[in-house]
């Protein structure tokens, strides 16, 4: 178990063994994610941190999360996200490749309605 929320380098002195014995007997539970990355989206960007340590707190009922990692920012992407099942869904109602139906969905802003209508049209 890595000690993420509690650093035994924050305390001298003190051992792994040691800060996890402090911490049960202060009702503070620990429990590592294995996480491939964390994404914090905010109104105008992403903060992206891959291959992240992440921890799960719990302190007295109240969950909190610490990730360390870099981080870097990118802007908000415009493009909707389109998902698999959006995709499959367009294909077979469709009757088209996944190629087009991406394409039709994201010239359709993601209305999956509107592009199945515009492929329907050019089938």
């Amino acid at each position: 178990m890595g000690l993420l929320f509690w650093d035994c380098k924050m305390i001298p002195g003190i051992n792994q063994r040691q800060m996890r014995h402090a911490m049960r007997r202060m009702g503070i539970q620990q429990q590592d994610i294995p996480a491939n990355e964390v994404i914090i989206r905010t109104g105008e960007k992403e903060i992206v941190i891959e291959n992240p340590q992440v921890a799960k707190v719990n302190m007295m009922g109240q969950e909190t999360y610490q990730v360390i990692g870099k981080a870097r920012e990118r802007p908000l992407s415009s493009e909707p996200e389109i998902s698999n099942d959006d995709i499959k869904t367009v294909m077979e109602q469709a009757g088209c490749q996944r190629e087009d139906a991406e394409k039709a969905i994201a010239e359709a802003n993601g209305n999956l309605a509107e592009a199945i209508l515009k492929l329907k049209k050019h089938f």
